[in-house]
C-alpha cells in the first residue's frame, strides 16, 4: 500500500526543471529523482499485493505499458492482531483496495497486463526472459518517439 504509493508518486513525476551549480560539473535535474522518459512495468504471476497495486496505479495513470502475464490478485492487507502466550502472531485481513478503473476487481484477480507475455515453464530456468526481453523492446520503441529528456544548453554569458 504505502511502498507502492511511493513508488508510483517517483514514476509519475518527470522533469520540468534544471539546477545549474557553479563548479559542480552537471546540470541536476528537478525533481531530482524524477524519471526522464518512457517507462515500462513489468508483472508475472507472482507480483501480488503491492505487485499488484503498482501495476494497476501506473494503469490507472497512464504512465506506460504493463508488460507480462496477470498478477497475483492477492490486494488485502493484513495486520497484527494478537500475539500468543508461545509467541506466535496472528493476523488478519484488514485493509481492501479499491482501483480506478478495477474497482474492487483486483483481489482474486489480479491486473491484466496491456501486452500480454506468457513465460514458457520451460525457460524459468534458462538464460531466456520473454517478459523483460518485451519490456525492452518497448522502452526502446518509446524512447525513439520521446527521447529522455537532457539537461539544456547554457545560455551564452550576458557580458556588458
Amino acid at each position: 500500500g504505502h511502498t507502492s504509493q511511493l513508488v508510483i508518486e517517483r514514476l509519475a513525476s518527470r522533469v520540468v526543471a534544471w539546477t545549474e551549480a557553479r563548479q559542480l560539473g552537471a546540470m541536476i535535474a528537478d525533481p531530482d529523482r524524477a524519471r526522464r522518459g518512457p517507462v515500462v512495468f513489468v508483472a508475472n504471476e507472482f507480483s501480488g499485493s503491492d505487485g499488484d497495486i503498482v501495476n494497476a496505479r501506473a494503469q490507472a495513470l497512464g504512465l506506460g505499458p504493463v508488460v507480462g502475464a496477470r498478477t497475483w490478485g492477492g490486494v488485502v492487507g493484513i495486520d497484527g492482531r494478537f500475539d500468543l502466550v508461545d509467541g506466535t502472531g496472528v493476523t488478519q485481513p484488514r485493509y481492501a483496495f479499491w482501483l480506478e478503473g478495477k474497482g474492487w476487481g483486483v483481489e482474486n484477480h489480479g491486473v491484466d497486463p496491456d501486452i500480454e507475455v506468457i513465460h514458457d515453464p520451460a525457460d524459468l530456468f534458462s538464460e531466456k526472459d520473454p517478459q523483460l526481453d518485451r519490456a525492452v523492446t518497448e522502452a526502446l520503441s518509446a524512447l525513439e518517439k520521446t527521447p529522455a529528456m537532457e539537461a539544456p544548453d547554457l545560455p551564452d554569458p550576458k557580458v556588458r
